[in-house]
């Protein structure tokens, strides 16, 4: 992570202290440290832990910080963020892949870390607004949702674009304004619309 240009030590004891096997399936487990994504079921995927460092990194997280993720997947994201951050909201609409995410989560013991099933468009609108918000799956341009529930003064790190060719945007809010740039090419599963499993 150091030689690739991490340089934040929170993030980068973070990512040392979280086990990723523990969120991969059994069959993948002696692939967990190589720097790539890995399948996790339901066509998602365990992004690459360079591009879970960055996405971290840019977001300049506060010990304070109330973080949003949409696209929860395996949960190691929101693991990352835990080490982090006061409070972590994540939203899957996988239903299976939640619970899986949940469960593994306490049983690493994450206990600031509040899984829901959902359609991540829509955001999470009873626990905003956020400090920071991290969406690991793309979407073809940035739901107004997400941009609502983000603090003045916040930070959103999102991919956008066509399947397998996005671009990483990295949005800041000022006086209600949002200002973006481009940070890095990058490969997100699509972002899915409705949940596919009513719970």
């Amino acid at each position: 992570m150091k030689d690739r240009g991490i340089k934040d030590e929170r993030v980068l004891a973070a990512m040392g202290k979280v086990p990723r096997e523990a969120f991969v399936p059994p069959e993948s487990r002696a692939a967990s440290y190589e720097d790539g994504p890995l399948p996790i079921g339901h066509g998602q995927t365990i992004s690459q832990p360079y591009i879970v460092a960055f996405m971290t990194e840019q977001l300049r997280l506060k010990p304070s910080d109330r973080v949003l993720e949409i696209g929860t997947g395996s949960g190691y994201q929101a693991a990352i963020l835990a080490e982090l951050v006061a409070e972590v909201y994540t939203i899957e609409i996988v239903g299976a892949l939640a619970k899986d995410a949940e469960a593994t989560l306490q049983r690493l013991g994450c206990k600031n870390v509040y899984v829901k099933i959902g359609d991540g468009y829509k955001g999470w609108p009873e626990a905003a607004p956020f400090d920071a918000i991290i969406v690991t799956c793309a979407p073809d341009k940035v739901p107004q949702p997400l941009v609502d529930q983000l603090k003045d003064g916040g930070r959103m790190v999102i991919p956008v674009g066509e399947r397998f060719a996005q671009q990483l945007y990295l949005l800041e809010k000022k006086n209600g304004q949002i200002k973006e740039s481009v940070t890095l090419p990058v490969r997100f599963v699509p972002m899915l619309r409705e949940a596919t499993e009513k719970k």
